[in-house]
């Protein structure tokens, strides 16, 4: 018998798993919204890979640095172990075209829209795509879904309500948080 593929849910961070604090960079900024651990527990009794994939442009733009990104990823990991849950990866690009660090002030695979992120991590866990959904904030998290090949969701949490027609009027389905998205996903 065949072994069945892992199936993945793809997370953005800033503004769907934790609170968008505009460039956040430090690991005290942390805030994860309660639907976010209720969200996860049902993931994870599903057995999906929980994976965020998040643009932080802010390395382009000399705001923070990459060992920033990587605290915060450990203090949202600290705080989801409370709860007995946990990320199963973490995929982040630190770039933008217009950025002023030069080394990061690119056109890249990885930044949302683009599916690089994504695809980066149908590869290291062999995932199952077609059984997958990202849930995002931003009209380039849907898109970043689309040119993937999984199904993309939004939230109004976030920058969510200012893509909310844009993301309607191209046939995504919106929700009111995380948690909403993945009882409708689970339960499809």
């Amino acid at each position: 018998m065949k072994k069945q593929r892992p199936k993945a849910c793809f997370l953005d961070r800033d503004g769907v798993l934790i609170k968008d604090v505009n460039y956040l960079s430090s690991p005290d900024q942390v805030q994860i919204f309660s639907e976010s651990i209720r969200a996860l527990k049902i993931l994870q009794e599903n057995q999906y890979k929980i994976i965020v994939v998040t643009n932080q442009a802010g390395v382009a733009r000399g705001y923070f640095s990459e060992s920033s990104i990587f605290k915060v990823h450990e203090e949202i990991d600290r705080q989801l172990l409370m709860y007995g849950l946990k990320i199963d990866a973490y995929y982040y690009c630190p770039h933008h075209p217009e950025g002023k660090v030069e080394e990061y002030s690119i056109n890249c695979d990885c930044r949302k829209p683009m599916p690089g992120m994504i695809l980066n991590a149908v590869q290291d866990f062999n995932l199952d795509l077609s059984n997958s959904f990202l849930i995002g904030d931003k009209l380039s998290d849907l898109l970043a879904a689309k040119n993937a090949g999984c199904t993309g969701l939004l939230v109004e949490t976030g920058h969510g309500k200012e893509h909310k027609e844009q993301a309607l009027s191209k046939g995504f389905a919106v929700f009111k948080n995380i948690e909403s998205a993945v009882k409708y996903s689970i339960n499809r």
